[in-house]
């Protein structure tokens, strides 16, 4: 199993994010993660909040070893291309430790007041297929044209340059519960899956949606064993309640855990170094 934190950039100062950052590498936790919002989450929808690749190049700087990502990227920000350049540079600032989360994206509050093209679920989806190709295309060894609804590469094999340090790409997380077509995306196209069941859902709704993934997975004709499965939820308030919540997902099938610490405030790091009195315990349910 591997055991992450994800601290989201809001109501933070860098400096407080950079101590959460090597608090989370000093203290033995396999990733460290952030969120993509261009304006904070919860019930205060306005403050303070840094964006997340410009960040993740600074994470890659301020850390050693831990792995960094975005849980997750949201599709409709940023074009595949441009995506992919910012993942390559990112992976080497890192030597390696990138791994590339992505979402279908949707923020009603944020998208209209930028005057983001007003887009269906199903178009969202089918727009986040063709960002993988897209993807693939940037970090393969020979770029392709992509001719698609949605996103268009003609004559792009020079712009390709550099190649990302983990070969063939880095890993490529998809966050989603779409039963019909999200997960078919996630079957087609993911190393790993971030189960997006509704907050609150326990580890049998969890389990369910990674056997929709499977379903799907069998109809592309992929090995299931192929996807890792991840969950997120809050940190517990006790190193018990901790190690019983991942037994029950680690029962149900999710070998990647992630806990949400919360925003990246004056206390952020205080916590995060406190947690990494759990890993010993957790590292025995392995």
């Amino acid at each position: 199993m591997t055991f992450g934190l994800k601290v989201s950039q809001q109501f933070a100062t860098i400096d407080q994010l950079r101590r959460v950052w090597r608090a989370a590498d000093d203290g033995g936790w396999d990733g460290c993660w952030i969120f993509d919002h261009l304006a904070p989450m919860g019930p205060v929808r306005s403050g303070d909040i840094f964006e997340a690749w410009t960040l993740l190049a600074a994470m890659a700087e301020a850390t050693r070893r831990v792995r960094i990502g975005c849980i997750v990227s949201g599709n409709h920000y940023r074009h595949p291309a441009l995506l992919a350049k910012m993942a390559v540079t990112v992976d080497h600032l890192s030597g390696g430790r990138l791994d590339v989360g992505l979402g279908a994206g949707g923020d009603d509050h944020v998208d209209r007041r930028i005057g983001l093209p007003e887009r269906s679920a199903r178009q969202r989806i089918a727009a986040l297929a063709e960002s993988c190709q897209v993807l693939d295309a940037f970090w393969s060894d020979e770029v392709a044209d992509v001719e698609g609804e949605h996103y268009r590469l003609t004559d792009a094999a020079a712009l390709g340059h550099p190649k990302p340090v983990q070969r063939p790409r880095p890993p490529v997380w998809i966050g989603s519960s779409g039963e019909r077509h999200g997960l078919r995306v996630v079957a087609e196209h993911a190393d790993g899956w971030f189960s997006a069941a509704l907050p609150g859902a326990g580890p049998q709704e969890h389990a369910r949606l990674s056997r929709v993934l499977d379903r799907h997975c069998a109809d592309v004709g992929r090995d299931p064993a192929a996807i890792r499965r991840a969950v997120q939820f809050p940190l517990p308030a006790t190193a018990e309640e901790a190690v019983a919540a991942v037994a029950e997902y680690r029962a149900a099938g999710f070998a990647d855990v992630v806990f949400i610490v919360g925003g990246g405030g004056a206390t952020a790091a205080d916590r995060v170094e406190r947690a990494a009195e759990l890993l010993p315990l957790l590292r025995q349910l392995d």
